[in-house]
């Protein structure tokens, strides 16, 4: 999965969201770059799983413009 200026999205990024929200990748199953725990989602089989601020985790199935890298992670 890659955000819109085409870098990799990867576990651990803190990402805007729709320019409102924010978030932390916890799973970017298409690299299998996952947080501690965030392989559980593997079985999902593409996107990314983000903790969002506005309501918890939400799985994004594919590349999607309104995911934007604040930063990486640490």
């Amino acid at each position: 999965m890659k955000y819109a200026d085409g870098q990799r999205v990867l576990a651990g990024d803190v990402v805007e969201i729709d320019g409102r929200y924010h978030g932390v990748v916890i799973a970017a199953i298409d690299d299998k770059s996952y947080l501690p725990g965030g392989e559980d989602w593997e079985y999902l089989g593409t996107g990314a799983m983000i903790d969002t601020d506005f309501g918890g985790l939400v799985h994004y199935p594919e590349d999607n413009e309104e995911l934007v890298l604040v930063r990486r992670a640490d």
